[in-house]
């Protein structure tokens, strides 16, 4: 029967698994809605972070669509992640599918699979919980019966690799679009599930909601190729009413209307964020040519900080949460961001409550910020992401800050009682040599040298941090070709041997780094087309799970798989593609590319000017300062930046007895 409990199956294999908390439910602010909650038109949603659940949960995305369709009375949704290959194992061996966490209910049961994707290493997980579930891997070879497979997330911003897997895609802002695809659902349910002309129930479903200019359809559209494999062209099957040439992105403008996550879930098992979290801005205009968050969120839109105290105080009480983190891509970028940590500091004096931003960028950096989030809880290390390591190389990804700039800052965090500074580095970027990497090793001593000289001590540490640079699309470095993993390991043991061999610092700076093999496979997801798909079925096929995590991530088999697909397509169609051509290849202005008829309101052409300008070693303002320098977004989506200052303040609470409830003051 639909909609029924499976937790008997699934309880009696829990004990020979490892972690089996994560299975259970039932956790803090967690809901199991009744299944015919909104009659016979009742949506169902199954919502799915496809990782572990300790670090799915906590993910604010999924948090926040939960809560948002579970308050509709005509809609229901529940959670599932990604299973360990211990419990997969078992619940293949004793025929128990896929189910959510909350009613234990069968995925494949729902009317929507929406998974979230931040990152394109997950997308093997994706096909585990697809086939776990009963679904069929690709969406030619699913009926009426089955749920629609709806992506969204950072990565769906070039769905092509996944294309032949997923039924539609939803790019942007995720809460005004449940919504809208609930909302469009529950009509065609209540219109008896019609097809039409010469289209199943299933596809006439798709195609209304490719009808809305709002939702990508990947069936829907024809891909072609020329002779040496390049791609053409991705245009509408023709016949099709209403499919569009371009999909536009979501974007939610007025963050206070939509002030969740309201009851934030709390993990009953371990997860990766103990904290209770709070977006204070959406968007980021600093352009950082490598960013792909900060270009495809634009613009700017500040939640206010009235309203912001009111979610810190809801979220505080409803989870018993001792940490708050302030959640943006530069959160020290917020127009009022002084008067948000200062009033909450004042808010929650002697309660221990402490504040967290995430990393802050060191031009946005002061004292008096910091003293404030650590006023209530304890002091812990402070991380800045200079990126690059010359003067030079972050002129070219834009990232506007000096040398100077950094020492200025940590001498001022070292002479105000910190000790421990960790800076993030990226390996990689265009044009970048080997001299710029061992600027790194230079730029880690200079900060040791300046906290031992400010503040009197020897227990001065610095941990430098590298990850491996991937061209991302939507970005100006989209066209840039990736180093490869051999010259990523090359350099980045150069780098480690620079610091080590000097014995007056060595001691003193922590080094840790990805190497460049998983960066490969994500860049050949991260650009890839539809023909990736392929090689994604096939490393699945043998046994790829969990590429995201270094323990089971193997490079040989996605190297293995990608040459033995990519050899047979062009044995059979003369092209010339390998996963060099995906990834450490430079592409021309005028080559078509994957995600061209996926609409960031990001014009090509502006993109273009700035990977010239960054060759050019020239930078682009922030143009929430200085004048708007035509990117597109605004004009295009007829949008706006949204900032303060709004002139309220954030008054302490007036604390009723000795309980925690309290009175919100605004002024």
């Amino acid at each position: 029967m639909s909609g029924e409990s499976r937790f008997a199956a699934l309880e009696a294999l829990l004990p020979r698994v490892s972690k089996p908390l994560q299975y259970v439910g039932g956790e803090l602010n967690s809901q199991v809605k009744d299944w015919e909650c909104g009659g016979p038109d009742t949506v169902r949603w199954v919502l799915m972070y496809p990782d572990a659940y300790e670090v799915g949960l906590p993910n604010q995305g999924v948090m926040i669509l939960y809560e948002v369709l579970n308050e509709q009375p005509h809609a229901l949704a529940e959670r599932t992640y990604a299973v360990w290959p211990d419990l997969e194992a078992l619940m293949r061996e004793n025929d128990v599918p896929l189910l959510t966490v909350d009613g234990h209910r069968a995925v494949r049961d729902f009317d929507v699979f929406g998974l979230s994707f931040p990152t394109e290493l997950n997308y093997t997980n994706m096909l585990s919980a697809l086939d776990l579930a009963g679904i069929a891997l690709r969406t030619a070879d699913r009926g009426d019966e089955d749920p629609i497979v709806l992506i969204g997330g950072h990565a769906s911003f070039n769905p092509e690799p996944i294309a032949p897997f997923v039924d539609a895609v939803v790019v942007g802002d995720g809460e005004e679009a449940v919504l809208a695809v609930t909302e469009l659902i529950r009509a065609w349910k209540a219109e008896g599930r019609p097809g039409g002309e010469g289209l199943t129930p299933r596809e006439e479903l798709l195609r209304r909601l490719a009808a809305t200019g709002g939702v990508y359809v990947p069936a829907f559209y024809d891909v072609s190729y020329a002779g040496d494999g390049a791609l053409e062209a991705i245009t509408p099957r023709p016949g099709i009413e209403g499919v569009p040439w371009q999909v536009s992105k979501h974007t939610v403008m007025d963050l206070d209307a939509w002030p969740y996550p309201k009851q934030p879930l709390v993990p009953l098992a371990e997860s990766v964020h103990e904290r209770m979290s709070v977006e204070i801005f959406r968007g980021c205009t600093r352009g950082c040519r490598f960013c792909q968050a900060g270009m495809i969120t634009r613009p700017v839109r500040e939640r206010s900080i009235t309203g912001i105290g009111e979610m810190v105080e809801r979220g505080l009480q409803a989870t018993g949460y001792e940490e708050v983190g302030l959640l943006s891509l530069s959160s020290a970028d917020h127009s009022e961001i002084a008067d948000i940590t200062k009033g909450l500091a004042d808010r929650y004096e002697g309660t221990q409550t402490g504040l967290s931003l995430p990393s802050t960028r060191v031009d946005a950096f002061n004292i008096d910020l910091a003293n404030e989030l650590t006023r209530n809880g304890r002091r812990s290390g402070l991380t800045f992401a200079p990126e690059g390591g010359s003067e030079r190389l972050r002129k070219v990804i834009n990232k506007q800050v000096s040398e100077q700039d950094l020492i200025d800052t940590v001498a001022a965090a070292f002479g105000a009682g910190w000790r421990n500074v960790k800076l993030y580095f990226m390996c990689g970027l265009p044009t970048e040599t080997d001299e710029d990497v061992l600027g790194i090793g230079a730029l880690a001593k200079a900060v040791i040298e300046t906290g031992r000289k400010v503040s009197g001590r020897k227990d001065i540490r610095c941990t430098v941090s590298i990850g491996g640079f991937v061209p991302k699309p939507h970005t100006p470095f989209q066209w840039a070709g990736q180093l490869s993993a051999a010259d990523t390991d090359r350099r980045l043991a150069l780098l480690r041997e620079e610091i080590r061999s000097d014995k007056r610092y060595g001691s003193s700076i922590g080094f840790r780094y990805h190497d460049g093999e998983p960066g490969v496979v994500e860049g050949l997801l991260s650009r890839g087309d539809r023909r990736v798909g392929d090689v994604i079925e096939a490393v699945w096929r043998d046994g790829g799970r969990f590429d995201g995590w270094s323990e089971h991530f193997s490079y040989e088999r996605w190297m293995r798989c990608a040459d033995q697909v990519f050899s047979g397509m062009n044995e059979e169609h003369g092209w010339g593609i390998d996963v060099d051509w995906f990834t450490t290849r430079e592409r021309d202005e005028l080559e078509t590319l994957p995600w061209d008829h996926i609409d960031s309101g990001l014009d090509k052409a502006w993109l273009w000017e700035d990977w010239q300008a960054a060759l050019d070693e020239e930078e682009q303002p922030d143009c929430r300062w200085d004048p708007c320098f035509d990117c597109g977004v605004c004009p295009q989506m007829d949008l706006d930046i949204e900032i303060g200052p709004t002139g309220k303040t954030l008054l302490p609470l007036t604390v009723l007895g000795s309980g925690k409830q309290g009175m919100l003051e605004r002024s």
